[in-house]
């Protein structure tokens, strides 16, 4: 399968997809914060990892963080367009959502044509760290950049999904961008924190995913089919 997306051109110094050594620091990174973790990853561990010099590396990415902006970036194309692929030609729309759901669990998917990014290893990381991706001080400034214009057009599909079920629900793109961080959540916490989830960890990935699927279909389902109570008088709470 063709990839047609292009991830934003402010994230690098020189498009890693374009050279052998740009995708050996892509492949080779991916790998390196997964074992590491992403504070101890360090551009001297990727040179030594690819045989080259710190320098080159500098060529392509202007720090570590940049390099994760673009590998969460490349993930977020990625299950955006994974989406539209499962959702192709269906009509009703709760079946949509429930390939939306699965989509967004799924570690991955076997792609030939991108031989240099593993994703079953890149959704791990996401799952794990995605949220530091804009969970930092300078969030407001590399949002002007469009560093999560992926993230924002990913909530957006997933909200105009839901929006087929429920033309008339008030809070779509606060849900899609709910069911992301609640199945990377889930699946972090189930290996982790396992207290702080009912879904369990599972070395098969099979029923961890379908536990997964059960709990977020059950909360995108009832969000989107609760009545309104707005026509009802309630007491006005205020907060403090």
């Amino acid at each position: 399968m063709a990839i047609n997306f292009k991830v934003n051109v402010n994230t690098f110094l020189k498009d890693p997809v374009s050279t052998d050594l740009g995708k050996k620091i892509l492949s080779a990174g991916i790998r390196l914060i997964d074992e590491h973790g992403l504070e101890d990853f360090n551009f001297k561990k990727l040179s030594q990892e690819i045989g080259s010099t710190e320098s080159s590396v500098y060529r392509y990415f202007e720090n570590k963080h940049y390099l994760f902006i673009y590998l969460v970036n490349w993930y977020w194309e990625w299950t955006s367009m994974r989406i539209s692929l499962a959702t192709i030609n269906i009509d009703d729309p709760k079946v949509k959502i429930q390939k939306v759901i699965k989509t967004v669990i799924e570690s991955t998917m076997a792609n030939v044509d991108v031989p240099f990014i593993d994703e079953e290893i890149l959704h791990r990381i996401v799952a794990r760290e995605g949220s530091k991706a804009y969970h930092h001080k300078l969030v407001d400034k590399e949002n002007q950049y469009g560093f999560f214009l992926a993230y924002k057009a990913l909530c957006k599909k997933i909200s105009n999904v839901f929006l087929e079920f429920n033309p008339e629900y008030k809070y779509p793109k606060s849900l899609a961008s709910t069911l992301i961080e609640v199945c990377n959540n889930n699946i972090y916490f189930s290996k982790h924190l396992p207290r702080l989830t009912d879904v369990e960890f599972s070395k098969d990935s099979d029923v961890k995913h379908e536990h997964l699927f059960e709990m977020l279909e059950s909360l995108i389902i009832n969000s989107l089919t609760k009545k309104s109570k707005n026509n009802i008088n309630h007491p006005k709470v205020k907060l403090s």
